[in-house]
């Protein structure tokens, strides 16, 4: 009986020994894909901030680098289908004579895997361009706030953004 007893607590021990790193491995991949939706997470917001810079700034061909190459867009701005598409309209609604400027927030992120569902605020102010030194542009003519609705998708270049609509709720002043 001694025998066994001594025998028991050796036999349990690969046991013991599986059911702990049974319970690490749980906790790695716990810890792996909280890690993959941080970077998902930031992914994503970096791709919204990029989209607000790049309509500021007129960089409409960056485009191909935030977008699929079928998304689609519906906005004040009018309907658009594809990257060459976005970009025509983006180029038509944000020309020389008026500066725009974004200010986009509480980005809402949903992952499901490979696709996420995103929902960010929007303020855009739209001032005409200044003509003297300094730049400075005068005080805004028209100031837009709206709800930005995204549909985001992993591809083999990384996270783009397969659809944006956009869901005016306030403005004020003259749409130029």
């Amino acid at each position: 009986m001694n025998k066994i007893r001594r025998i028991l607590p050796l036999a349990a021990l690969p046991l013991a020994l599986l059911a702990a790193c049974a319970t690490a491995t749980a906790k790695d991949d716990t810890t792996q894909r909280q890690l993959r939706e941080l970077v998902d997470r930031n992914e994503i917001t970096a791709l919204v901030d990029r989209l607000g810079s790049t309509l500021d700034e007129g960089r409409f061909d960056d485009f191909h680098a935030i977008y699929t190459a079928d998304a689609t867009a519906k906005t004040p701005g009018g309907r658009a289908d594809g990257v060459d598409a976005l970009i025509a309209q983006a180029s038509r609604n944000h020309t020389d004579d008026k500066r725009v400027q974004h200010f986009i927030s509480n980005v809402i992120i949903d992952l499901h895997g490979d696709t996420a569902d995103v929902r960010a605020n929007l303020i855009a102010t739209f001032s005409p361009t200044a003509t003297a030194e300094p730049r400075t542009a005068p005080e805004p003519q028209f100031t837009l706030g709206e709800v930005y609705r995204f549909d985001a998708v992993r591809t083999a270049e990384g996270w783009r953004l397969s659809r944006v609509e956009t869901t005016p709720v306030w403005s004020t002043g003259t749409r130029p």
